[in-house]
């Protein structure tokens, strides 16, 4: 029997790049971007190193493995700190990047809350005139509401609808809110919006605030639905 020949296909596979090179190019980034964050990491690199080279002299003056070995230790405690200090001046730049663009607050719950919180990354009240939205969370600290937009006191009145809202659902829970509006000197920044939920006290359990979010769930969301949308197939609340 004659072999049946098929044509080989050229297929490049591309390979997604990996964890350090995703860094590289992060750190390469916020180094164009921040300038400062350069001298302050290669601060955080050149202390520990020395510190370890003087730690060598002081136990051990003279002996080339004790040098060695503490260099090797200071320089890998530099490294460190100095892959902390970027990380952090790179956080510092995304969110600033971030500011005042509609919607950066539910992109801030997706990265800072941790399990145990119960969020939605669409918000669940939309201006459609102003673009002004609340997102809300539910969690260990009961019921969160943050407000995002230009005006303290339109977002405000959102706030305070769903705030209504979710104290009629769920009576006695406690609510923390918290507005998102740029260049005012009150509300809450981008880069400690996360830190601050995380921060709040402790008031329900992981059984609660299951209970707590399905009660909000059965309320809906306040967004205008274009025609044509079937609002039963907009994207569920997101758990962790």
């Amino acid at each position: 029997m004659a072999k049946s020949t098929a044509p080989k296909t050229n297929v490049k596979t591309t390979r997604e790049p990996g964890r350090f090179r995703q860094l590289l190019k992060v750190y390469a980034l916020t180094a164009k971007t921040d300038k400062p964050a350069v001298f302050w990491s290669i601060l955080g690199f050149l202390v520990p190193l020395a510190i370890g080279l003087v730690v060598a002299n002081v136990v051990a003056p003279g002996n080339v493995i004790s040098n060695v070995l503490w260099g090797v230790l200071g320089a890998a405690a530099g490294l460190l700190i100095a892959m902390i200090i970027m990380s952090r001046r790179a956080e510092a730049a995304a969110y600033a990047r971030f500011e005042g663009q509609p919607g950066a607050t539910g992109a801030v719950l997706n990265s800072a809350l941790r399990r145990g919180w119960r969020f939605n990354e669409m918000p669940v009240h939309v201006s459609p005139k102003t673009q002004e939205l609340v997102f809300r969370a539910v969690g260990p600290a009961g019921i969160v509401l943050i407000g995002e937009g230009t005006s303290k006191a339109r977002v405000q009145a959102m706030v305070e609808d769903e705030r209504r809202k979710a104290a009629r659902i769920a009576p006695g829970v406690q609510i923390q809110t918290f507005y998102v509006i740029p260049g005012d000197p009150h509300a809450t920044s981008l880069a400690k919006l996360g830190p601050t939920i995380l921060k709040l006290k402790r008031s329900l359990n992981r059984s609660e605030v299951s209970v707590v979010a399905n009660r909000l769930d059965s309320i809906g969301t306040n967004i205008p639905v274009p025609k044509g949308i079937d609002p039963n197939k907009l994207r569920q609340q997101r758990q962790r």
